[in-house]
């Protein structure tokens, strides 16, 4: 796709976090003709421009290849996160509907395929140095999404292999946040109970300094941008998108005004462990071994060759996260509703 005026555009997984801010920014742009969004669940919030198609890429009887029939790029940011506890339940959609995709994009001949993979794809790496596109990307085997988003790795390998008239790019985000993303991903993580007001500074007196636990994080929207800019562009391959500062404990302890303390990661993985059996916390020990794994990503070829540059400090994205998390705030979707909690 080039950035002439008139594109076509299908974004799938629409209505989630990721793609209320890719639809959304899409349909501002005046060199977007048309944006089709894939969701399970017709959402009532319609932006200009834009058109919903009800599909489910976990089932085989999707014609996916007729709704991208037309079409200049896909976006393909579908994913499931739950059930942890049924990986064959994630791997049907995140896997086999990936792959679906990447399917229906060669049968219809579309010229760009833009795909959401993620940090979880590296295999485990430094903390105190950044890496670039070309770490390995086998992911942290234990953990289901590090191994769905691995998995598709390799698929795109063979699909750019068999098809290399199709312009494919991949995300490499960092964990993505927004205040509309609040609620969902309370549920999705913390669980539908867990209480927004916990997220509170004065609550915390002391915060837990785990090794190893040094990630980064972005803005949905930053994350958006960088989507509708590898559209604009003739780029092609991998792309890591991260805001800075990494986050650790100390500046969870600076934001929070709290005491950092340190606590072995057997200790907290016991708990985290003890608690999803009991189906009391979604987030699966697995995600937490893989977390303590994943290296800091060197974002320098999204500047360059995107002209990418966050507009959201990771400090500022937990900010507003938190304020979304304390007031229950989501967005018109099925997956984004607000709830608050507690």
């Amino acid at each position: 796709m080039s950035s002439a005026t008139g594109s076509n555009i299908v974004v799938t997984g629409a209505t989630g976090n990721v793609g209320t801010s890719v639809v959304r920014l899409l349909s501002e742009d005046p060199d977007v003709a048309s944006v089709r969004g894939l969701a399970r669940r017709i959402p009532d919030w319609t932006p200009r421009k834009t058109e919903w198609t009800a599909v489910d890429l976990a089932s085989e009887r999707a014609d996916l290849a007729a709704v991208f029939a037309g079409a200049d790029a896909v976006v393909h940011l579908a994913w499931a996160f739950q059930p942890t506890h049924d990986p064959a339940a994630t791997w049907r959609t995140n896997v086999l509907g990936g792959i679906r995709v990447f399917e229906a994009v060669a049968a219809a001949q579309v010229p760009v395929l833009v795909h959401a993979s993620s940090v979880g794809a590296y295999s485990p790496g430094p903390k105190d140095h950044a890496v670039d596109e070309s770490w390995p990307t086998h992911g942290w085997p234990d953990a289901a999404y590090c191994r769905e988003k691995a998995y598709l790795e390799r698929t795109l390998d063979t699909f750019e292999r068999d098809h290399p008239l199709t312009r494919v790019v991949r995300m490499r985000p960092a964990f993505l946040f927004k205040r509309e993303s609040a609620s969902e991903q309370r549920r999705i993580f913390g669980g539908r109970f867990l209480p927004g007001p916990v997220a509170r500074p004065e609550l915390l007196p002391f915060l837990p300094d785990i090794p190893g636990l040094r990630v980064q994080a972005l803005h949905t929207d930053d994350a958006a941008e960088a989507y509708r800019l590898a559209l604009r562009t003739e780029v092609r391959g991998p792309f890591n998108l991260a805001a800075e500062p990494a986050v650790d404990a100390e500046l969870l302890g600076e934001m929070f005004d709290a005491r950092p303390v340190r606590l072995p990661r057997t200790a907290a993985r016991s708990a985290i462990a003890a608690a999803w059996g009991l189906r009391l916390l979604p987030a699966s020990p697995h995600l937490f071994d893989a977390v303590l794994r994943l290296p800091l990503m060197d974002c320098t070829r999204a500047r360059v060759e995107l002209g990418w540059h966050p507009q959201h400090t990771a400090p500022e994205v937990l900010e507003e996260f938190l304020l979304g998390l304390r007031a229950g705030e989501g967005e018109a979707t099925k997956p984004m509703r607000g709830r608050k909690a507690g």
